[in-house]
């Protein structure tokens, strides 16, 4: 019998024929496995059952109440929202149209991710590691972005959950998600549908504004392009386990359950020092979109506007392992502590300037807050007027 092939420097599987062949097979992918992607998130967005379509009779309903909500935020805004038309999907359908939108988002993250690391791992159990990690990598982020963005769209009312600019400037509603919302808070299906419609057009004016979306996709790119891959991640996380109580593969299941250990992926000081700049815009992003809802939500819902968004933020504080998720990939947070920022920030504008103060923050060259300006509204006034 002929002697295996020697390893080679680049794939230590390939001196095993079934590893070196699955190996070979995967070497191609790129640095995301799409189709993983596309198939974890619409399994984790539907369970794996079969989505009915839309309801007739809720895309009736929407079409009569979106010229509505366009033209209150319009007039709040002071941009035209009136000629767009939100399109109703299934929590299905949201999860394949969101990973399309933020495709170069995620390649990005991808290369960055399968980056060469900086210093190679030398012990026999590191260098076996480092190379699954290598050759499954691709497939591994596949089936976790996909699995993020599926558990998204079970609870999405639509574009705007997630506050990163699209790579398109299309409005998506998940109606059943809507509806099922205003059942359990025992909220009226109308009234809850023209606040998620302002919600989402106020959110559409903030996110498509040209500086706005620069900034904020801006510095989403720098977190994403800033991880620097670890070759000891797994070895150390493996080192710390505890094999003698439990079960042992239990125990190991759920180490290299974790993605950032298996695609090595860590934290870099430039991504730490990025943390508060990324938290200020978003806390803006949000602050800004909830206080033109708030306006224009008295109008179109009446009394129950009040009662929708807190419900709506109650829930958006809600602790998610999805959430989780985002922010370490990501480096998006919206947690209370977040929309409590972003609202007072927008507050402090309204209350030392006027109203009208708050169309800067669509307008201005540099738009989004500093660390420093998210607590003192001050500041920013100062800067964006040369005052």
């Amino acid at each position: 019998m002929a002697d295996p092939p020697e390893p080679t420097p680049d794939d230590p599987f390939s001196g095993l024929p079934l590893f070196g062949d699955l190996s070979r097979m995967l070497a191609g992918q790129g640095p995301i496995n799409w189709d993983a992607a596309r198939q974890f998130a619409v399994l984790s967005a539907t369970g794996g059952t079969v989505e009915s379509n839309v309801d007739p009779a809720a895309r009736m309903s929407f079409e009569g109440l979106t010229p509505i909500a366009a033209m209150q935020v319009s007039d709040v805004t002071g941009i035209d929202c009136t000629s767009v038309r939100p399109e109703l999907v299934t929590p299905g359908v949201w999860a394949s149209n969101t990973l399309d939108a933020y495709r170069p988002l995620f390649t990005d993250l991808a290369t960055s991710l399968s980056a060469p690391a900086t210093e190679a791992p030398t012990d026999p159990m590191g260098q076996m590691f480092a190379g699954l990690s290598k050759m499954m990598g691709p497939a591994m982020l596949g089936m976790a972005v996909g699995s993020m963005v599926g558990d998204l769209a079970r609870r999405a009312f639509g574009t705007r959950d997630l506050p990163i600019p699209r790579g398109n400037d299309r409005v998506e509603l998940v109606p059943a998600t809507i509806d099922a919302f205003a059942a359990d808070w025992s909220i009226g299906t109308e009234q809850m549908r023209l606040w998620v419609l302002t919600q989402e057009l106020a959110g559409q004016v903030v996110a498509t504004r040209p500086n706005v979306r620069a900034q904020l996709l801006s510095l989403v790119q720098r977190h994403v392009g800033g991880f620097r891959p670890d070759p000891d991640a797994i070895t150390e996380r493996l080192g710390s386990l505890d094999m003698t109580s439990g079960d042992p593969m239990e125990a190991l299941q759920e180490a290299l359950g974790d993605p950032e250990v298996l695609l090595g992926a860590v934290r870099s000081p430039d991504q730490l020092e990025l943390e508060p700049w990324l938290d200020a815009a978003v806390a803006a992003v949000v602050g800004l979109t909830d206080w033109f809802v708030d306006a224009v939500a008295v109008r179109v819902v009446g009394g129950e506007a009040l009662t929708i968004s807190e419900a709506v933020r109650r829930r958006r504080s809600e602790t998610d392992p999805a959430d989780v998720f985002i922010q370490r990939l990501l480096g998006i947070r919206v947690d209370g502590a977040q929309v409590s920022a972003g609202k007072n920030f927008v507050q402090g504008i309204v209350d030392r300037a006027g109203e009208d103060a708050v169309e800067l923050l669509l307008s201005h060259a540099e738009p989004l807050p500093t660390p420093n300006e998210i607590g003192a509204p001050g500041l920013w006034l100062a800067r964006v007027t040369g005052t």
